[in-house]
Parts: structure tokens; C-alpha cells; sequence
């Protein structure tokens, strides 16, 4: 039954009111409704609510300059050049005999009305506006400004100063729903006072140039603004890309190094039964399955960490350097013109791989850096081994020469940083108190437990 009457209904009010609803769907309504709800949002909808000016940062190429009470007394810029907007204002309704309105009142009054729209732009913006148009409607009607109304100076130039503080307050649209009104009041004076060829058209114009001014920085204001958003992503992007491509180049290498000794292990497994005359078969099935965790274990780590491998990577022919290969390093540096000299406190003992090559890369990143930005400098590399780590400081003097282009990629910082934070230690970064650089390092390493006795006689055995 539903079914069957909705159709008809359906058809019923198409062919009934199909001339009321078209209208109500014509573009012609759609568009001023929605003028309508533009002008509401913009201009009706809390036209008086509290919205204070801020102040002014203060940290422009000029501002940030000044230094005290005079930097915090120059925050408050624009609202002093608001007030001074005012007593201009003011002096106008005094100086060309706006208080003719009042009819013998107090000429202070009128003065005093044209100053206080301009006032209330600080902290009611909007609603400034329309207390500006309804003083000028009451100027307007009655007075006759000497015939050539509809405008007075002063409530042209209290009108202007309230669109312009307005104007630059708001968004565009704002400013030019204002023009518009402002068109209109014109209009609108000049008929009920019968002054058509009045100052309005002229008014309209000045208006809408000072307007135009004030949107095109306004866009020029959201480019700026979107410029710097962009730059701030790009700069976040880049550190990110930089880090990843940082820990690549980690992995790159610790895989080398991982990849060795597990190779070693296999080796070591495969080749242990053979060493022990009449082993065990417990013993022999442990070391096979030793070799093979190894081997599996191997096979995944290259499944794993050569997906960060580069297309064009090749692996090096010679183990990852560690700081034994330091001399030849600093050798290498000094031929570069560099003058470095190494110390070394502690007693050197042989420290896990990978903090070796984090070590030696960590020196050979800040020498580098040296070279670029410090020529002519002296460098010193101190190396400390302490009993719960290593310690490295590398310091270079300020530079006695000018430093030519850059050829690095401006993120050695962020390697650095990148390896130690891998190996759970500390770095600092920063210049010395005499110039130069200073780059300071902990790494932790674990003291090497004593190997138990029967492990202990059994080398002794087998040697």
C-alpha cells in the first residue's frame, strides 16, 4: 500500500508545485542565499564579540634588536598607531564642524564619536564597522557638508582608518563585504539627501584602492606563511631522509661485520668435532646444530639486511677498519694539511667490532669535517679507554684560512649521532670555548666476563 501511494504523492506535488520548487532550486536563489550566509558569517554572526589585538612579535630583523623594557614596549606597535589613528580622528570631528550635528552640545562630543569606532577596532573589530556606519549615517542626515555630501572628512577618515584596522584584522572577503556595504551607505546617503553627484563615487574609490593594498598583503602575508610551512616540512623530510640514509649506511657496514662472525662461528662449529679425539655424540650433535643455528641464522640476516643495500653497493673486499687502522687514517689527514695528533690513555684492549667501526668512523667524520670548515687548523684525537667503555674527543682550533665550498653532504653531525645513539652511549657537539669545534663521545661496552675453568682446560687440552 506504502509502496503504491508514494509514487503518487511523489508525482502529485511535481506536478502541483513544480513551479514553487523549481524556484526555490533556481541558481539565481541558491546564489543569494548563499551571499546571504557569507554576509552572516562574515559580518552579522557575533558582530560585537571580544576579539583583542595581539601584540606584535617581536622578533623581526629590527625588534629583535632592542633589548628590555623598550623590546616589550615595542610589542605594543600597533595598538599605539591605532590610538594615534583615533586622535586623528578626534581632531578632525573638532577641526571641521562635525559637532554641528549635536545641535549646540558639547563640541568635544563629536569628536569624541568619531574617535571611538576607530578605538573599538582593538578589541571589537567587526562591530567597530557598524558603529562606523552609524555614525555616518547620522553625519550624513543631518548635516549637509556645505552641499557635497554625503561624506565629511572627518567621517571619511575615521571610516577609512576603522576598513583599513578591520581589513587587516579579517580575511579578503571581509574587507570586501565591507567596501560593498560601504557602496551601498554612500548610495544610500546621497538619494535621501539628494546630492547625486556627491563625493560618494570618489569616496568608493579611495576605499577600495586602500582595501586592495590590504588584500594583496594579505596574500602576499599567506605565502609567506605557506612558503615557510613548506620549508619546515621539506626540513623535517630531509633530516628524516638523512637519518634513514645514515642508519643504510650503518647497516651496510654492520652487516659486514655481523655477517663475519657468524661465518666464523659456522666454521668454528663445523671444524670443533674434529679437534677432539673420540668426541662424545652428544657433543658432535650439539656442534652440528650449532653450525646449522649459524648458518640459518646467517642466511636470514642477508635475506634481511641486504634489502638495505643500494643496487650499486658492493661490498668491501678488506674487513671494516677498527681502530687499529687509525694511524693510517690520521696519516691520510695529515697529507691533506691537516695537523692531528692522537692520545691515547687507558690500557688498549680489543673492543667489540662494531664499536670499533662506530669509533673509527666517528674520528673519521669529524677530521672530516675539520678539513672542510676549519682549514688551516689543528685537530687532536684523544682515544680513553676506561673500564666501563670508550671515550673519544675530537678538537679542532679555529679555522686560519678561508673555507672554500662545501663538499659534504651537511649532515655529518647527524651520522655521529646516529652510530652512538646505536650503541646506547653520549655525544656532545659543539664549539669550544676558544673557537673551533669540539665533538665528545662515550660508548659503552660491557667488561668481558672470565671464561670458566673447564673451558679453560679444554683449550689448554686442545692446544
Amino acid at each position: 500500500m506504502n509502496e503504491t501511494t508514494r509514487p503518487r504523492q511523489g508525482r502529485r506535488s511535481a506536478a502541483g508545485g513544480g513551479v514553487g520548487h523549481a524556484t526555490l532550486r533556481s541558481p539565481e536563489f541558491r546564489l543569494a542565499v548563499n551571499v546571504y550566509a557569507g554576509l552572516r558569517k562574515d559580518l552579522l554572526h557575533d558582530a560585537f564579540a571580544y576579539r583583542p589585538l595581539p601584540r606584535m612579535k617581536t622578533d623581526g630583523p629590527l625588534t629583535r634588536r632592542l633589548r628590555g623594557r623598550i623590546r616589550e614596549y615595542a610589542s605594543w606597535t600597533p595598538h599605539a598607531f591605532v590610538g594615534f589613528l583615533a586622535f586623528c580622528s578626534l581632531l578632525f570631528g573638532l577641526g571641521h564642524g562635525d559637532q554641528e550635528w549635536f545641535g549646540g552640545i558639547a563640541w568635544l562630543l563629536g569628536g569624541l564619536l568619531l574617535a571611538t569606532p576607530v578605538v573599538m577596532t582593538l578589541v571589537r573589530p567587526v562591530g567597530a564597522f557598524w558603529l562606523s556606519c552609524a555614525v555616518t549615517l547620522m553625519s550624513g542626515t543631518t548635516s549637509d557638508h556645505g552641499g557635497f555630501g554625503p561624506w565629511s572628512p572627518g567621517t571619511f577618515f575615521m571610516h577609512l582608518c576603522v576598513l583599513a584596522v578591520v581589513g587587516l584584522r579579517t580575511r579578503p572577503r571581509v574587507a570586501a563585504w565591507m567596501w560593498a556595504l560601504t557602496v551601498l551607505l554612500g548610495l544610500v546617503l546621497s538619494s535621501v539627501k539628494g546630492s547625486y553627484g556627491g563625493n560618494a563615487v570618489p569616496m568608493a574609490t579611495v576605499y577600495a584602492l586602500v582595501l586592495l593594498v590590504i588584500c594583496v598583503l594579505h596574500i602576499r602575508r599567506d605565502a609567506e606563511r605557506q612558503v615557510s610551512a613548506e620549508k619546515s616540512v621539506t626540513a623535517v623530510e630531509r633530516d628524516r631522509r638523512t637519518v634513514l640514509e645514515e642508519r643504510t649506511n650503518i647497516a651496510r657496514e654492520l652487516h659486514d661485520v655481523v655477517a663475519h662472525h657468524m661465518s666464523v662461528v659456522a666454521i668454528q662449529a663445523e671444524a670443533a668435532p674434529y679437534r677432539v679425539e673420540n668426541p662424545p655424540p652428544e657433543l658432535a650433535q650439539a656442534f652440528v646444530t650449532i653450525r646449522e643455528n649459524a648458518v640459518a641464522a646467517l642466511t636470514e640476516l642477508r635475506r634481511v639486511l641486504g634489502v638495505v643495500r643500494a643496487e650499486d653497493y658492493e661490498a668491501p673486499d678488506a674487513p671494516q677498519p677498527t681502530l687499529a687502522d687509525l694511524d693510517s687514517l690520521l696519516a691520510n689527514v695529515r697529507e691533506a694539511g691537516l695537523p692531528v695528533e692522537k692520545v691515547i690513555t687507558g690500557a688498549v684492549r680489543e673492543l667489540p667490532q662494531g664499536v670499533e667501526l662506530s669509533a673509527y668512523r666517528i674520528v673519521q667524520e669529524a677530521l672530516s669535517n675539520t678539513l672542510r670548515h676549519a682549514p688551516g687548523a689543528a685537530a687532536r684525537v684523544e682515544i680513553g679507554y676506561v673500564l666501563g667503555g670508550l671515550g673519544l674527543r675530537i678538537v679542532n682550533g679555529p679555522a686560519t684560512a678561508e673555507a672554500g665550498p662545501s663538499q659534504g653532504s651537511g649532515h655529518g653531525i647527524t651520522g655521529m649521532e646516529e652510530r652512538v645513539a646505536m650503541l646506547g652511549g653520549a655525544m656532545t657537539a659543539e664549539p669550544g670555548a676558544e673557537g673551533g669545534y669540539e665533538v665528545t663521545v662515550f660508548i659503552p661496552v660491557a667488561a668481558a666476563e672470565p671464561e670458566p675453568a673447564a673451558t679453560s682446560l679444554a683449550k689448554d687440552g686442545q692446544a
